[in-house]
């Protein structure tokens, strides 16, 4: 299987690297809109550098992996789509819901495959909580309460073209609540504070969220979000029941201590990033894609699963900036996918 590689940046290198280690790889193609930093990597993996992306194309691949910045993703999703070719695409498809809903048409109307990266599906931790809601082992869950928060403010530049905490950060959190309790979100009320740096002001951003969502069986759940969180990066998700409760999340390297004298020391090594803490969840979620793309496996989170997190989001900003909830169903984008 040969496939291309578009975009080398952080996470472009990384898929690269497990890519290449995929014993049902024979060999990859990479490019990237600056050619040195992919011929850079190509030498170092022993694999093949391309001057653009035509040449992903016209040089014949089985699959292309896209990660490039946001604003290519949806023009590369069709360009694919129109050559017969499978796709994993870091999320988003797009930054809104007309570009998005384009793409998912051009992907379905050519038959094709689109995997999306929501990397937390892959992520041992979530996939025991998705186990444990599934298996009646909660009882009837009533709370979810999920958390992201960066350690440091991401680069001023990338702020204005991330769409967003809501589109960017939260937009995670959103994808799995839906995968893990198997249910869709029917309204949300949020909140956002930008009372940090100036730069999120000046971006039309803010650097702390927090959502209630509410699900369509009435589960009742809380998603925050922060870019200014310096004791490390913190993900977390704990969710309630009737008969148990359970986090994810909660490890030596969680950055939190407790005020209680026989509490949980601080944690020695907090995560740093996301890089650090899914990184077995990116290598598996691009071996998902390889056998995906065999035959051997379903899609495990389409282009249309990857619109519902949007929708959301979406839902996110206008209810902030109209102070009112919002349901869903004001969000354009068609009946949703079962979540299950």
């Amino acid at each position: 299987m040969r496939i291309g590689v578009i975009g080398t940046g952080r996470l472009g290198t990384i898929h690269a690297n497990t890519l290449s280690r995929n014993r049902e790889v024979g060999s990859l193609i990479l490019t990237d809109a600056a050619p040195a930093r992919a011929a850079e990597l190509a030498l170092r993996l022993g694999e093949t550098a391309a001057p653009g992306v035509d040449e992903i194309f016209k040089w014949g691949v089985d699959a292309v992996v896209i990660t490039t910045a946001t604003q290519a993703h949806a023009e590369l999703i069709g360009r694919a789509a129109r050559s017969g070719l499978p796709v994993f695409c870091e999320k988003p498809i797009a930054l809104d819901l007309t570009g998005t809903l384009l793409a998912i048409d051009e992907v379905e109307a050519a038959g094709t495959i689109l995997q999306m990266g929501f990397q937390r599906r892959f992520d041992t931790g979530y996939i025991g909580a998705r186990d444990a809601v599934l298996s009646g082992r909660l009882g009837r869950l009533h709370t979810v309460r999920a958390i992201t928060s960066d350690q440091t403010p991401p680069p001023v530049a990338w702020l204005a073209a991330s769409g967003g905490l809501y589109r960017d950060a939260l937009i995670h959190d959103f994808d799995v609540l839906r995968w893990v309790t198997g249910h869709e979100v029917a309204d949300v009320y949020a909140a956002g504070s930008d009372a940090g740096p100036a730069v999120f002001r000046e971006a039309g951003d803010v650097d702390t969220a927090a959502v209630l969502l509410t699900l369509d069986d009435g589960t009742l759940a809380t998603a925050t979000a922060t870019r200014l969180n310096g004791a490390g990066y913190d993900v977390r998700m704990e969710l309630a029941g009737e008969t148990d409760q359970i986090v994810v999340g909660l490890d030596d390297r969680t950055p939190i201590a407790s005020t209680e004298p026989t509490g949980p020391p601080a944690a020695d090594k907090p995560w740093p990033g996301f890089l650090e803490r899914f990184a077995p969840a990116y290598e598996a979620e691009l071996s998902a894609f390889v056998s995906v793309v065999r035959g051997e496996l379903p899609n495990p989170c389409d282009g249309r699963e990857a619109l519902q997190a949007l929708r959301i989001a979406e839902a996110c900003e206008r209810s902030r900036r109209e102070r009112r909830p919002v349901r869903l169903t004001e969000i354009p984008g068609g009946a949703a996918p079962t979540a299950a």
